[in-house]
Formats: C-alpha cells, sequence, structure tokens
C-alpha cells in the first residue's frame, strides 16, 4: 500500500528568547516577514504540498497562532460593511475551507522530539511532516514540501531536509553522514545532534523540514533526554534508522534562518524585493540608501 502526507506538524511552543523583548507577548513564529507572519509561511508551504491537516503543538503563550486561524466574525463583517472586497478575500484565504487545524498544548517544553510526541494522538499511524517555521525557504510557487512530499510518494521512507552548512557552524544542527547519492537524496548511515566541527561527521546539516513515517512515535518514546537535558528527535531518528531506510533530501530553494536576528532582517529585505506591490520602490530606496552609506 502506498501512503501520502496529509499532516503536518508545527511545533510552535518554544519561548522566542532570542528576540526578546520582541516575543514578551507576541510568538517568534507570528513576527511578521514583510505583510504575512512566519507561520503563515509554513502553512501556505504545506497547503501547496497537498497536506489539509495542520497540526499546532503550542505553548500557553501562543494563542495569538490560534486567533490567527480562527474566523475574524467581527473584522469580516466590519470589512463587508466597507466593501473592502479585496481585503476581506485575502482575510479569508489565510486558512482555505478544506484545511483542517488541530491544537495540541505541549504542557512542558522538553525539546523538539516531545513536541512531536505530542502530535500522536492526531497523526495516528499515518506519515507525517514536520515544519520549524523558523526555518524559512523560498522555492517559488513550490515550496521546499512539495519536493519531499513527491520524493516520499516515490520511496515510503521517512526523510529529513538537509543543507550544507559552514563546518564551523555544526555544533548548531543535526548532522549526517550519508551513502552514495542518488542525485537530490542518500541514504543517512549516521546522524549526531549538534556536534563539535572537529568530530561531526560532516557538515550536512538536518533544517527544519521533515517527513516521518509513525514507527518515530516508538522511537521517542523510548528515548531519554539527550543534549541540552531535552528529548530530541534526532536521538530518535537515529533508533528508527535500525528499522528502516531514511534519507537526506538537498532541497532547491534558499533557505533563511529567522530564529536568529540576522536572517530575519536579510528575510524581510529579499521577501521584500520579491513582493508584487513593494519591489520596485523598495529597490529604489535601498539604491538611494546605499548611495549614502
Amino acid at each position: 500500500m502506498t501512503y501520502k502526507v496529509t499532516k503536518v506538524v508545527f511545533p510552535v511552543a518554544g519561548l522566542g528568547t532570542r528576540f526578546l523583548p520582541a516575543t514578551k507577548a507576541v510568538p517568534k513564529e507570528m513576527l511578521p516577514i514583510v505583510d504575512k507572519p512566519l507561520m503563515q509561511y509554513a502553512v501556505e508551504e504545506s497547503i501547496a504540498a497537498g497536506i489539509d491537516t495542520m497540526i499546532f503543538i503550542t505553548g500557553r503563550s501562543k494563542n495569538s497562532i490560534m486567533d490567527h486561524y480562527d474566523k475574524a466574525y467581527e473584522m469580516e463583517k466590519e470589512l463587508e460593511a466597507r466593501n473592502k472586497t479585496e481585503i476581506l478575500n485575502l482575510l479569508r484565504s489565510i486558512i482555505p475551507p478544506h484545511i483542517k487545524c488541530v491544537f495540541i498544548r505541549q504542557p512542558e517544553a522538553l525539546g523538539l522530539g516531545h513536541a512531536v510526541y505530542c502530535a500522536l494522538p492526531a497523526v495516528g499511524n499515518e506519515p507525517f511532516a514536520v515544519i520549524l517555521p523558523d526555518d524559512l525557504i523560498y522555492d517559488g510557487e513550490r515550496g521546499c514540501m512539495k519536493q519531499m512530499v513527491d520524493l516520499y510518494a516515490q520511496t515510503q521512507s521517512s526523510i529529513l531536509g538537509v543543507e550544507r552548512v559552514d563546518p564551523s557552524e555544526t555544533d548548531k544542527y543535526g548532522i549526517v553522514r550519508t551513502g552514495e547519492s542518488k542525485g537530490s537524496y542518500a541514504n543517512i548511515e549516521h546522524i549526531v545532534e549538534k556536534p563539535k566541527p572537529d568530530v561531526a561527521p560532516s557538515n550536512l546539516a538536518v533544517v527544519g523540514r521533515y517527513i516521518l513515517n509513525p514507527g518515530i512515535f516508538d522511537k521517542i518514546k523510548n528515548t531519554g533526554r539527550g543534549a541540552g537535558g531535552e528529548i530530541q528527535l534526532t536521538d530518535a531518528i537515529a533508533d528508527l534508522m535500525k528499522d528502516e531506510q531514511v534519507l537526506a533530501f538537498e532541497f532547491e530553494g534558499k533557505r533563511y534562518d529567522c530564529g536568529a536576528k540576522l536572517g530575519f532582517l536579510v528575510a524581510n529585505v529579499e521577501y521584500g524585493l520579491l513582493h508584487k506591490e513593494l519591489k520596485h520602490d523598495f529597490l529604489a530606496y535601498l539604491k538611494d540608501l546605499s548611495a549614502t552609506l
């Protein structure tokens, strides 16, 4: 039997301390890249991949994410009364009618592995995607997850999105060593969480895109606390590899690390230059600015 990926998990219960004080009351996933919050880009990428069930693993301070994906009756009524049809349609398009949203509270921040495990009641015995909204990936209209869903349809194997990073930064990522390349993907032979550069098996880093078979849940359940005292998804994946093939996929597209201030700023500038309404005026501004520096 061939399985399809129809569900995605968004682990969004983190505190976002690197962006304080901006994130004291606003979740980091709701910080805007030009005119849309990071969270919305992740959901749109999922919808473009044919996924129809969005599972949000949230924390106590993340109610605004739920509000964003709820129906805004009062605002819609006001826009309708003012004949603001274009803005009204934009508001209603945030979540199309066929999309289902599920919100699950993570009671304690025990790591990415634990956050994914919290999704078990909603995922069940199906393959599922995981997207970390901090990692914004631009690939035109297609999107990174669509590439991965297409590969899953061919292989039925768990897949990790990877990219090559500066060897000095391996201690910021899960790092994999792979076997023989099959074009854009290869079988993972070894995976380790945040190794120091002198012991890293490669500079091929796991970034915020995964497709996982449901066997991962049993592995997480039996995974003890690892790096940082947290239940690491990387450790559970290493255990999963004993039972089944797990692939590393070098996706097409550009990743912006929006969990870091510089990456967030770069994403705003470059997405501003892609914005159909703003790009020409914004480019002119940047040219004028650069001439004065």
